[in-house]
């Protein structure tokens, strides 16, 4: 089953502060036989936690981070956010989870993803005000019989009446600490889709030259619909008809035409949403065809900036 290092590396986070577990109180359910925990449990909130992360929504996945971590996690380019959810099942792909719980109300989530499936078992929180330790066991469950549990504590504390999470393993999880780092170390892998972007934008502008005899007035019209149409051709996927994708902004300008009859062309240019965090080379597409980029601190490139590799 594909994995990721369950750990956030060292240099990326601060230690938790220590724990005294003899004077942590144990959770327990309402009811001898219940097989969910309570609704404001840290076990629910974990629970739901790890579901989310296991289908990596994330707008399920920021309401159980705390108000400074929700804050840096938006912020994060996309690729990011993905790569942190999957830091808490262990598996590559998004799955599908289901939960079930023991009679002691203890819950198990089961992750399925096409590639293999993991299943997370948390024990009984252990209890101080508004602080919380869970034990997990996570199990590849691709194929039986189950392979050895990964043991994890998490910690969790309560923020405004809600339980969050705080620690993953026994570091913080502090993502204002990471917001930077993450974003420098994708920055090479958004510029490389920033080229690709640009290429797919213009192949998408020739085959709306060919089907609709000229070319459209804007990105957005080659965006996806029900029904091609001049107006929504189905040539671009929604963030790149949007003009926003990976960590960058795209434009198009139409140049070239005139009255006596000559053709349109145009230009594209692609350029860094955030100058030094989400990239930091200018794309640039001449009417020749031509990509040239250079580092404009954000602002568009021109064709006189060096041809791309």
């Amino acid at each position: 089953m594909p994995r990721n290092p369950l750990l956030i590396c060292a240099s990326a986070v601060f230690l938790a502060p220590c724990f005294a577990p003899a004077v942590f109180g144990q959770e327990s359910s309402s009811k001898p036989n219940a097989v969910q925990p309570a609704p404001d449990a840290p076990s629910a909130a974990l629970r739901d936690l790890l579901s989310a992360a296991c289908a990596h929504d994330e707008t399920v996945f920021v309401k159980f981070l705390t108000a400074r971590n929700a804050e840096s996690f938006v912020r994060l380019a996309p690729a990011a956010r993905t790569e942190l959810m999957k830091r808490f099942v262990l598996l590559d792909a998004a799955g599908k989870p289901a939960s079930s719980a023991d009679p002691a109300g203890r819950p198990t989530v089961r992750c399925t993803t096409p590639d293999g499936a993991a299943e997370l078992q948390l024990g009984g929180a252990e209890l101080r005000d508004n602080l919380a330790l869970l034990p997990i066991d996570i199990r590849d469950v691709s194929d039986l019989p189950a392979g050895e549990p990964h043991h994890i504590l998490m910690g969790m504390i309560r923020e405004n009446s809600s339980w969050r999470i705080l620690s993953l393993g026994m570091l913080f999880f502090d993502l204002p600490s990471l917001e930077v780092e993450w974003d420098q170390a994708a920055i090479g892998v958004n510029e490389q889709h920033a080229l690709a972007a640009i290429k797919s934008i213009a192949a998408a502008i020739e085959s709306y030259r060919k089907t609709y005899s000229r070319i459209p007035e804007s990105i957005s019209k080659l965006g996806p619909a029900p029904k091609p149409s001049p107006d929504a051709a189905g040539f671009l996927d929604a963030d790149l008809a949007a003009g926003q994708s990976n960590g960058y902004a795209y434009r198009m300008v139409i140049v070239g035409a005139n009255e006596i009859g000559a053709p349109a062309q145009y230009q594209l240019s692609a350029t860094p949403l955030t100058y030094g965090r989400t990239g930091k080379l200018s794309f640039f597409r001449d009417a020749s065809g031509a990509i040239h980029s250079a580092d404009h601190k954000g602002a568009i490139g021109n064709s006189l900036d060096p041809v791309a590799p």
